[in-house]
């Protein structure tokens, strides 16, 4: 939609064809059926909501009164800064496409739709100077595609062990009455999502004054939830931003980068953007922080606030941290170096292809734990029925290091081994298993599009390490560390596909394709760390977008 959207703003002289799996277009996986029930809602305000037509609070004086009902809102009430159920907001963003088909017929741009329609193939033709799409048995020519298939979940075991469920979407399926322990694998919001739509299916939640209570009903007394978390910690929790929009202003110019690279032997340093986009704004805005981080690493400063969490029981911190966040809200303040976080996350994504190997590494292992926790901005109501349920009994999260493994049986049994924090192996067995780790990087080897592998106008997305004895130190234990050409070059290789700054794919001679870029989340996460949320869509399709239009 944002891609749709930057196009019929910046020209005329084109025709668009949008080519959709689905019957819907506009709300996406999340904000539709396929990854929302009621009980879902949104972690942005409307506030937060980058622009694409009109204001969400001007569209919700739109709806008929059967909508409200049905939602349980009232206008007088609804302002710019609360969340939204994630279906109503999809509704939103459907009516918001359906205005930009109308914005696009008046410039007299075509817009042809193919709903219910599967792309299976697509295909370079550089004699033609143009890209065949596949469908079926038709092929499409066109001048420019931009590939923006968005969430995947492959599965595994689900449909072959019952009880087995590779993700909780979509939602639907969670509706089940159960009568035992159910296993969570990870603790964020997708972890949420599928534990308000289980909680809701075996009790109820009953609103009494400010306390939210949680009751089993009396056919599910051994119902409860453990989520299984690699820090041990709960997400944490939306609170006021004061700059709500991330956007290109929150990014280093090309200039600086470049500048910088020149004089760091062609790397991007992870220090400089830690520096610039995280320590240097509370000079001005929080200057007793400042003069306590000024002289913190990267490292310092991760386990100086990682300590600080660690050492607290996970719902006793959920807890103060809910509070602080109300009291955000509540005053219209901003929690300052948590919204800095967010910002050096939006900042440090699109460079993030020309850090070195080493700083690749520091940021996976270091700092995106930190950034991953702090800025996954859980909705209140959620942290209310989180904070019920474990008052109930029926919620816990326990701690899991990374060597984590699960085994099923024919009979059903699913078994999950994992370390506990005292470094002992634990095994659990369950009937019911949802990964909730989230959205998984998909690799070269699962991408769709078969024929742009074979011509290989795609490679692996890979990291230079700077340093030759450091590369080949890391080779001797870790299994994503390669060396190739003659100079015996040493790589890490990251998740999914390379891409270029301007998101053309990658061919296997290191030429950027210019007909041919990709916004589709599961194979871009190794350049891209920080690819998720509405601001990513925003960003990400102005550079593709211009790009395209000055080719």
């Amino acid at each position: 939609m944002f891609c749709y959207k930057r196009l019929i703003e910046s020209s005329t002289k084109i025709s668009i064809d949008i080519f959709e799996s689905q019957g819907e277009i506009g709300s996406g996986m999340p904000y539709g059926r396929r990854g929302s029930n009621e009980e879902h809602v949104t972690n942005v305000s409307g506030n937060e909501i980058p622009h694409i037509v009109s204001p969400i609070e001007e569209w919700l004086h739109t709806l008929p009164e059967e909508t409200l009902r049905l939602y349980n809102l009232r206008l007088d009430s609804v302002i710019d800064y609360k969340v939204l159920p994630r279906l109503l907001f999809g509704q939103y963003l459907s009516s918001q496409f359906n205005l930009l088909q109308q914005r696009a017929a008046d410039k007299g741009i075509k817009t042809t739709l193919h709903l219910e329609t599967t792309v299976n193939d697509i295909k370079d033709s550089p004699e033609e100077n143009s890209v065949i799409i596949t469908v079926a048995s038709e092929q499409f020519k066109f001048d420019h595609v931009i590939i923006c298939t968005g969430h995947m979940w492959p599965k595994t075991y689900e449909g072959i062990i019952p009880g087995y469920y590779d993700s909780p979407y979509p939602p639907a399926k969670l509706r089940k009455h159960i009568n035992h322990k159910v296993a969570i694998r990870g603790s964020s919001l997708t972890a949420i999502d599928a534990i308000r739509t289980l909680a809701r299916y075996n009790g109820a939640f009953k609103q009494e004054g400010d306390q939210l209570s949680y009751q089993v009903d009396e056919k599910a007394s051994e119902f409860r939830i453990i989520m299984h978390s690699r820090s041990g910690l709960l997400p944490g929790v939306r609170f006021h931003l004061d700059e709500p929009h991330l956007s290109k202003d929150s990014l280093l110019s090309k200039e600086e980068i470049d500048q910088h690279m020149k004089s760091n032997d062609g790397f991007l340093s992870l220090d400089f953007i830690f520096e610039k986009d995280f320590k240097e704004p509370f000079k001005e805005k929080d200057p007793a922080f400042y003069d306590i981080i000024k002289n913190l690493s990267i490292e310092e400063f991760v386990g100086t606030m990682m300590d600080y969490r660690k050492n607290r029981n996970a719902f006793d911190l959920f807890l103060d941290e809910y509070k602080e966040a109300s009291q955000s809200i509540r005053n219209k303040e901003s929690v300052y170096w948590k919204e800095m976080l967010a910002v050096l996350s939006f900042a440090m994504n699109y460079p993030a292809k020309h850090l070195s190997a080493e700083d690749m590494i520091r940021l996976q292992k270091t700092l995106m734990p930190l950034i991953s926790i702090v800025i996954a901005f859980a909705p209140q109501r959620s942290c209310e029925e989180l904070i019920a349920l474990h008052n109930a009994g029926r919620l816990e999260v326990i701690a899991v290091g990374d060597d984590t493994e699960i085994s099923v049986s024919n009979d059903g049994n699913i078994t999950y081994a994992f370390d506990r924090e005292d470094g002992t192996r634990q095994e659990e067995h369950f009937s019911t298993f949802v990964d909730c780790i989230g959205q998984k990087h998909l690799s070269i080897d699962d991408f769709p599009f078969k024929s742009l592998v074979d011509a290989d106008l795609l490679q692996a997305a890979k990291i230079k390490f700077r340093s030759r004895d450091r590369g080949m130190e890391e080779l001797k234990t870790n299994r994503k560390v390669t060396s190739t050409g003659n100079n015996q070059d040493f790589y890490l290789n990251v998740p999914g596909i390379a891409i270029s700054d301007s998101f053309r794919i990658v061919a296997n001679d290191g030429s950027e394709h210019v007909r041919i870029h990709i916004m589709s989340v599961p194979y871009i996460g190794g350049y891209n760390p920080d690819y998720s949320g509405l601001d990513f869509c925003e960003e990400a399709s102005t550079i593709i977008v211009n790009d395209i239009l000055k080719l």
